[in-house]
């Protein structure tokens, strides 16, 4: 966990003063794909264990649905509950064409998913569990998850997500119902935005 709390930014410095411009998808790109980077330098010390040492352990097709399906109808409940974060207006408006949207699709429901979980509720929940208990690994991580996404109703609004992801890996013992439920939930939003914009 270390070694991702020092690769990163030092990687994302160096990613961001590179960049030709600064639009938001690009900046999202560069930076998840730090986060990436970073993950796995930082778990390479555990050979053929980084899987399973990051919760990427297969389960039943009926974990995965159940998955998806809680995640849907959560995220629906919770986009009822006020008005869409600023920040996330910024990112998804303009969302037109079909290479912007194939674009944002591949940034936001694919890249920042898979990455968000292999960091929250991968490298991190592994880490708080094997030092403390899964309880304090399914907490924080949570809260961590929620607090990253820095914009105080955006935190808000993707916490009862977190709660939501950080159970399923506990009682899972698995990634793989969170990715690809995440995945999916992003996938969605994102089309939502593409065909509601105007």
């Amino acid at each position: 966990m270390l070694t991702f709390v020092v690769v990163a930014p030092l990687i994302g410095l160096l990613v961001f003063w590179l960049l030709p411009e600064r639009s938001n998808l690009l900046v999202l790109s560069a930076f998840f794909g730090t986060c990436l980077l970073a993950l796995v330098i930082a778990v390479l010390p555990l050979g053929r264990n980084a899987p399973a040492a990051l919760g990427l352990r297969p389960v039943g097709w009926r974990l995965i649905v159940f998955a998806v399906l809680g995640t849907t109808v959560l995220s629906f409940a919770v986009s009822q509950l006020g008005p869409q974060p600023e920040g996330v207006k910024q990112v998804t408006e303009g969302i037109q064409g079909t290479a912007r949207i194939l674009q944002t699709l591949a940034v936001l429901g694919l890249l920042a998913p898979i990455v968000e979980e292999l960091v929250f509720r991968g490298l991190l929940y592994g880490w708080l569990a094997g030092r403390w208990s899964n309880l304090v690994a399914f907490v924080l991580s949570s809260l961590a998850f929620a607090a990253a996404h820095t914009e105080p109703l955006h935190i808000l609004l993707v916490l009862p997500l977190g709660f939501w992801f950080g159970w399923l890996r506990w009682r899972t013992g698995s990634l793989v119902p969170t990715i690809v439920a995440h995945i999916i939930n992003n996938t969605i939003a994102v089309s939502a935005a593409s065909f509601l914009s105007p």
